[in-house]
């Protein structure tokens, strides 16, 4: 098929439905076809060797038969085609992880001697990691929107962002940081709201960042990453893609694609339930502090007066775990597991409290999930009152 993301104008809802998609009919299906082979084969060697040379020059994506999955497999490059259309992007690039993924952004611009990154906290805790750790030869710069374009230097590659942020749900201005970047591209995080609540791109970014695993894929089954950008960028990370190896499984892209059919009405139903349990949180005298985005979203954050690890232990329902964007109710600790990594001090900085809560709402009901939350809360406060001696 066409791997394009030139279409027609259409609701996201159509798109997420429909992209990706549009040759199944005249190939007679209804699903999409999975395509699990490493290899294909071509008798046409010098034919090989005009594509491979081309691709070696420009990182434009193969026409015609596929030669070697970390090059280019069919059913992975169906869900790029979905993702670009849905980020209102030229192209995207998939990835085996949302790590990998920035990995590559970070390879692609130091290979053009551009190692310098602008980056605002709070981040996802390896994000934070890659980038201080200089596990491969980046430079990072730590500052506030306001101090972004002050921090630009001459071998600046990259602005970092998420918003909102992980795992305080903080929100930046993309319009205006996207203004203070000049000409240095922004790299914008959007796992947590996804294109359904917004898309980057319109606001100026020029590249958009997803842990896949998350909200797209849906239901905690499937790892990948995958950026959304301009078709130039795109090159440069198909190359990176194809030596270092970090590509998606085309069973991953299946679920993914599948994943992003019912992004739409995931998020939407979600993030109802979690602006409703927000406010219930933030009424309630056991919690000191609730984080939730003004753009709305399926996350909530909240502060407690008792033991956070009280909480966590004593829920039922929700799921006690790392990660978010299923379609069940996840809670974790993150200074304990997800921002651990992350320097305290660095944390504290951020806004990550020791009390913090992360919760990730899924799809069930908010009484249901209420009434776990209640119970854990209970068993939370308890553990702060002093105990009084029997007589």
């Amino acid at each position: 098929m066409d791997t394009t993301a030139s279409a027609p104008t259409r609701a996201l809802a159509t798109e997420a439905v429909h992209a990706g998609r549009e040759d199944l009919a005249d190939l007679g299906l209804h699903a999409v076809p999975l395509d699990l082979s490493t290899t294909y084969p071509s008798r046409d060697s010098r034919a090989e060797a005009a594509r491979l040379d081309d691709f070696a020059v420009t990182g434009a994506a193969l026409t015609g038969p596929p030669v070697y999955s970390r090059l280019d497999n069919p059913t992975v490059a169906r869900f790029e085609t979905a993702l670009a259309r849905l980020e209102g992007a030229e192209a995207a690039v998939a990835f085996a992880s949302g790590m990998a993924a920035l990995t590559a952004t970070l390879l692609a611009r130091a290979s053009m001697g551009l190692r310098h990154v602008v980056a605002v906290r709070p981040l996802y805790g390896c994000s934070d990691h890659l980038l201080t750790g200089g596990l491969i030869g980046t430079e990072v710069t730590w500052t506030d929107p306001a101090g972004i374009a002050d921090a630009i230097r001459p071998d600046t590659g990259l602005v970092i962002v998420e918003t909102p942020a992980n795992p305080t749900l903080a929100e930046v201005d993309l319009r205006a940081v996207a203004h203070s970047c000049g000409e240095v591209p922004l790299v914008v995080d959007n796992t947590f709201a996804t294109p359904v609540l917004q898309r980057p791109l319109e606001s100026g970014a020029r590249i958009v960042l997803h842990s896949a695993t998350k909200y797209l894929g849906g239901h905690g089954d499937v790892l990948g990453g995958v950026i959304a950008c301009d078709e130039e960028f795109a090159r440069a990370l198909r190359k990176v893609r194809f030596a270092t190896g970090g590509v998606l499984h085309p069973l991953a892209g299946y679920l993914l694609l599948r994943g992003l059919s019912t992004l739409p009405v995931r998020v939407k139903s979600a993030s109802a339930t979690a602006a409703a349990l927000a406010g219930r949180l933030a009424a309630d005298p056991r919690v000191a502090k609730v984080h939730y985005p003004r753009i709305g979203g399926a996350m909530v954050a909240f502060e407690v007066l008792g033991d956070p690890h009280e909480v966590i232990a004593g829920v039922r329902l929700i799921t006690p775990a790392v990660s978010l964007g299923s379609v069940d109710t996840l809670i974790q600790h993150p200074a304990s597991i997800s921002h651990r990594i992350v320097d305290e001090g660095d944390r504290h900085s951020a806004g990550v409290s020791d009390k913090l809560l992360r919760l990730s709402v899924g799809l069930e009901d908010v009484e249901d999930l209420w009434e776990d939350l209640d119970i854990a809360l209970s068993a939370a406060e308890r553990s702060r009152r002093p105990v009084t001696a029997s007589r």
